[in-house]
């Protein structure tokens, strides 16, 4: 039953995170929300809703929310690995800081909460791991997103590696990839209005669908854009 899953999100507090976090809560899942500065958001039963803190820069901290979550609700039948960060530097101006930079947030940390949530997700049977990724995940849309594009490659194979690992553990993982969301991310590369965006509600809901889906119907990638592309 839906109601009794257990999710962890990270990068919760706003943005993405925060919408998936309340379409889940909606649906009846219990959660654990991993927050660089914990704050239980004003919707949710702290009965249902457990917040921690989690730096996605924090080697081992990915370890002690796993233990937080566990011994809250006693199972932990998805990951949701959100937080992530963009540097708009090309691959040639950018040093070797801004790369470490964006790989550990957007590639280590999702690799190593998945990790740490192993056991956990095989003792569910229908374990679900969503790695947030990106359509510069797919493709190279400019000199600019050059750079996020090699770390959001990394992520979206990271996504495939954890579905192969997981197979036979009843483990499923999908790379979910969309171009523009209406977040401060997007607005602080864009001009364009948040009309002319997705909306992070419509993300959510994707994502909802893909943790509901049988292990027989297995999503290694799911891409949703907010405009014309020659691929996407």
């Amino acid at each position: 039953m839906a109601e009794e899953r257990v999710a962890l999100i990270s990068g919760a507090n706003r943005g993405i995170g925060e919408a998936i976090a309340r379409c889940l809560g909606d649906a009846g899942w219990r959660l654990s929300l991993g927050m660089r500065e914990p704050q239980l958001p004003d919707w949710a039963d702290p009965d249902r809703v457990q917040v921690v803190v989690y730096d996605a820069n924090d080697i081992g901290a990915e370890v002690e929310w796993t233990a937080d979550a566990l011994a809250k609700f006693g199972r932990i039948d998805a990951i949701i690995a959100n937080a992530g960060i963009m540097i708009p530097k090309n691959v040639i101006e950018a040093d070797d800081s801004d790369l470490d930079a964006m790989l550990a947030v957007n590639v280590k940390a999702p690799r190593r909460l998945a990790a740490a949530g192993w056991d956990a997700l095989a003792n569910s049977g229908r374990g679900r791991v969503i790695i947030l990724g990106s359509l510069s995940g797919k493709r190279v849309k400019s000199a600019a997103a050059s750079l996020y594009s090699v770390s959001k490659f990394a992520a979206v194979a990271l996504a495939h590696g954890i579905r192969h690992t997981g197979w036979d553990l009843g483990i499923r993982a999908t790379a979910v990839c969309p171009g523009f969301v209406a977040t401060d991310m997007a607005r602080s590369l864009t001009s364009r209005e948040d009309r002319l965006m997705t909306d992070p509600t419509d993300i959510a809901r994707i994502i909802a669908m893909l943790l509901d889906l049988p292990n027989e119907a297995s999503v290694a990638e799911f891409t949703i854009n907010c405009q014309l592309e020659e691929s996407y």
